[in-house]
């Protein structure tokens, strides 16, 4: 098993585990279940030293930050450990009714303290459940629990009474002596039986030599009781102007919103094909969506491929300049276009990542807006390959198997095989002499795919074969194609059919067309 960094420092066998953060050689390895997990998410992130002290710094600070590199390089991993470093929110964003304004909802803030109490407020409102039998025999008639006529009790949704199968209100009673029973059947009881059901009964008891007034209202099989005191909790607050939660207190701190559309990045008003109509429609309050920009107050806003989100980038730049944003209806053919909600707040960091080609295509006034209250990051692609940063990749690999949850622990060699091949990558993808790659997505493939291996051949543990073998099994389409081939080309050229070759003179270099000169007359 292996475990955080927290908790046991040594094995029943009384050897310690092993910590990365200290340094290890890799030969004092008997499994992967012997290396310590960091319960910090920050030093869960490998050979990324300058991006994770930044991150720290931002969320000690509230500052924002840009990542740039390329995929598979703990990007997304270090904008939500940097959300996890954050204290838990303290703020509620709650929209009220205007009554004045219907269709301008004012918003209010609540902290904490008085979430709790109005909590308990509501708590102290609910009154108390108890058995339809417990109240008065005729509140159980007349709320629906009680037959009339035998005395057995069941729930207020069956119309006749399961023992005697006769209607159990005087009511109902009625509808089988009515003259067009004949004609409206089964729909006459129905009815008149849905009338006697009250929701609701208000009458009065004696208590404690005082006498009070108490409603009992229907509970499903049960029965709520209000007593004086809750009435008047219940009445306080229908004075209050009803409002909804549009932000819970109790919300995590990280928001994901790559590739977010408009509405799910900046909020929206629901259409309501009844409009503002006091009786029929819904009331404008209900029908405002928060966006992801207020969603990720006083938490982490972060948006991979920052790019690809094109003009809406200015959006966000607002957001950060004034941590407040309006709420309104997107679609202008909606019922939910005239409606506004004003300085909604949005109080978050801002984490941004694109790859380095990317980069110009990020807007120039939102770059400046990190730079001025923030920080930009090259993340490394590789790292010096010494024993503290193969200590460092040990770590990954036990992180990848106990995060997978379904493949079993790695042997010392296969974690030296894996180094190995870290190590080949560097030199052979970014030319980098006596480095480790930290290209961490495509290994935690190649690990994941070797632990599959494993379960399929019964394996206790992940071997340095299950390592070779998943190195052909996770080969890319294109190096597929290559190895059979000989090259992309080619592959292309052996999969067109015979009408593709006749009518596609432009691929070149397919051996057929390869002199034919049509396509570039």
């Amino acid at each position: 098993m292996v475990v955080g960094i927290a908790d046991i420092k040594e094995k029943s066998d009384g050897k310690p585990f092993l910590d990365a953060e200290k340094g290890f050689d890799l030969g004092k390895i008997e499994t992967t279940a012997d290396i310590i997990i960091p319960s910090d998410p920050l030093k869960r992130v490998v050979g990324q030293v300058e991006a994770v002290e930044l991150a720290a710094t931002a969320a000690a600070q509230h500052r924002h930050i840009l990542i740039v590199g390329p995929p598979g390089t703990g990007k997304s991993m270090i904008a939500q450990a940097l959300a996890l470093h954050l204290p838990l929110p303290s703020e509620e964003i709650r929209v009220v009714h205007n009554p004045q304004n219907p269709e301008r909802p004012v918003v209010e803030v609540f902290n904490r303290e008085q979430v709790i109490k109005e909590t308990e407020k509501h708590e102290s409102a609910e009154g108390e459940l108890i058995d339809p039998k417990a109240v008065p025999v005729n509140v159980a008639e007349r709320l629906g629990y009680k037959c009339m006529n035998c005395g057995t009790y069941s729930g207020p949704k069956e119309r006749l009474c399961p023992k005697c199968a006769k209607p159990k209100s005087a009511q109902m009673g009625s509808a089988a002596n009515n003259p067009f029973g004949d004609l409206l059947g089964g729909l006459v009881e129905v009815t008149l039986g849905q009338l006697a059901e009250k929701e609701r009964v208000t009458t009065t008891r004696k208590r404690y030599g005082k006498e009070e007034v108490v409603v009992y209202e229907r509970a499903g099989d049960m029965i709520m009781v209000l007593d004086q005191k809750t009435l008047e909790k219940r009445r306080e607050m229908e004075k209050i102007s009803p409002s909804k939660v549009l932000v819970p207190l109790e919300r995590k701190t990280f928001v994901l919103s790559t590739g977010a559309s408009q509405t799910e990045l900046l909020g929206d008003v629901r259409h309501d094909p009844y409009g503002s109509h006091p009786n029929l429609g819904t009331p404008p309050y209900e029908r405002v969506v928060a966006g992801a920009i207020h969603e990720a107050h006083q938490g982490v806003l972060f948006i991979d491929e920052l790019p690809h989100l094109g003009h809406y980038q200015r959006f966000i730049l607002t957001a950060m300049q004034e941590r407040r944003f309006p709420i309104t209806g997107r679609n202008p053919q909606s019922a939910g276009a005239s409606v506004r909600v004003d300085n909604v707040p949005c109080n978050f960091i801002f984490v941004g990542a694109c790859n380095i080609q990317d980069l110009e295509h990020v807007l120039s006034p939102l770059r400046s807006r990190i730079i001025g209250s923030g920080y930009e990051v090259l993340v490394e692609v590789t790292m010096p390959d010494d024993d503290r940063n193969r200590a460092k990749l040990a770590q990954f690999m036990a992180q990848e198997i106990m995060f997978d949850g379904k493949i079993p622990h790695a042997t010392r060699d296969t974690v030296k095989a894996l180094v190995e091949e870290a190590h080949s990558r560097a030199s052979r993808i970014d030319k980098a002499e006596n480095s480790l790659t930290l290209r961490l997505r495509e290994l935690g493939g190649l690990i994941r795919t070797a632990g599959d291996i494993a379960i399929t051949t019964k394996s206790e543990f992940i071997l340095p074969e299950h390592i070779k073998l998943a190195l052909k099994r996770s080969k890319t389409i294109e190096e597929q194609i290559k190895d059979k081939y000989g090259s992309y080309q080619r592959g292309v050229a052996s999969d067109m059919t015979g009408a593709q070759k006749a009518t596609s003179p432009y691929h070149y270099w397919n051996q057929e067309f390869y002199d034919d000169k049509r396509g570039y007359e």
